[in-house]
């Protein structure tokens, strides 16, 4: 393992242990969020990023952003392609326990809904061998793909938490974000709101 990625691990590790542990409060330490993201106090800390990441989540994000990325199965993800459907934007990491308790969820979900596709992005630094025996574990049918957390998607916020959740509607909008856990059961609720706000006719 390179040196920078041991350091990374590291730095990691330690941070999602302190933002897991119970603060003087009884609630999990978590980052400040943006006023529009609903936030769970389960989230925990992303780790420090460099100047790139930094200057990318200064800049205005899109109203309809892209992205396109190699997903872990060797094949290619591209947002624009998926118009029609909903699409949950999720960034995760290995070492981010509220993440993998909703990963299960999420696969349940996607599975079962014809108008919803899921993406996961693995925020961190992982060796490729890693990241296979993690996911042999912990199997879902969704594609996943491995960021660079150096030069993460431009349209789309850095984490300053994890799990980060991004409900993209069918026009490719961003309808929704969420910084912590989200359950499938809150998604589906927000769809449903959304199409009966879409049905009903104009005044």
């Amino acid at each position: 393992m390179p040196v920078r990625a041991v350091h990374y691990f590291l730095f990691a590790f330690s941070l999602s242990l302190a933002a897991c542990g119970p603060s003087t409060n009884g609630t999990a330490t978590a980052p400040a969020p943006a006023a529009s993201a609903p936030v769970n106090s389960a989230s925990v800390l992303a780790p420090a990023t460099g100047t790139s990441a930094a200057v990318a989540a200064a800049k205005p994000k899109p109203d309809v952003p892209t992205l396109v990325i190699d997903t872990f199965d060797g094949k290619k993800f591209d947002l624009a392609e998926h118009r029609g459907h909903w699409v949950i934007v999720n960034f995760w990491a290995t070492w981010c326990n509220p993440c993998l308790k909703e990963m299960p969820d999420l696969d349940s979900f996607d599975k079962s809904r014809d108008d919803v596709d899921v993406i996961g992005l693995s925020y961190e630094e992982i060796e490729h061998a890693d990241m296979v025996d993690f996911l042999k574990h912990h199997l879902v049918h969704y594609p996943i793909a491995v960021l660079d957390v150096y030069h993460p998607p431009a349209d789309f916020d850095t984490p300053r938490g994890l799990p980060m959740t991004y409900l993209i509607a069918p026009n490719g909008t961003v309808a929704k974000k969420f910084l912590g856990p989200v359950t499938t059961a809150d998604l589906d609720l927000f769809i449903r709101d959304a199409a009966k706000s879409q049905a009903k006719p104009a005044a």
